[in-house]
């Protein structure tokens, strides 16, 4: 088979996977700062770690306690709001839940939270929102504006 030959044969199973992948749109309710549920899946937002529920952080301002995973869900909440949420199928985590990209009007709902400064680039498994995320500590955004344990980080001493 020729290199050209291969190439286009490459790029079709590419597009067939694409078309293969599984797609929901609804309304969405929200579960934590990167998990969503439409329709009765759970869907972890790929790509971004969001503060855990119960997670804290501390003001650098202030020097206050911050509910910093309730924060993150809040956020992620607002700008779900009333929308439609579509959401393309990335693959499945360890638990079994859709892992997606998601969007509501035509906005990255992962890209979103980043730049907000409420989730981080999950960089173990995706660099694809690190560019969001340095302008969020650039900018002191959510988090950023706290001294805080990375996700991440945070699970493996609270679990």
């Amino acid at each position: 088979m020729s290199r050209a030959a291969t190439s286009a044969a490459i790029l079709s199973l590419a597009a067939m996977a694409a078309a293969n992948a599984e797609s929901l749109a609804g309304r969405a309710s929200v579960i934590d700062g990167d998990t969503i549920e439409i329709h009765g899946a759970r869907i972890r937002l790929e790509g971004i770690d969001a503060p855990e529920s119960r997670q804290t952080c501390m003001s650098k301002e202030t020097g206050q306690v911050v509910r910093c995973g309730q924060k993150a869900a809040f956020f992620l909440a607002d700008l779900l709001a009333e929308h439609t949420v579509t959401c393309t199928e990335a693959g499945k985590d360890r638990y079994g839940r859709m892992l997606a990209h998601c969007a509501v009007e035509g906005q990255d709902v992962g890209a979103s939270m980043v730049r907000a400064g409420w989730a981080l680039a999950f960089v173990g498994y995706s660099r694809e929102y690190l560019p969001q995320e340095d302008e969020a500590r650039t900018a002191g955004a959510g988090m950023w504006a706290t001294e805080f344990v990375a996700p991440w980080d945070w699970r493996k001493g609270h679990r």
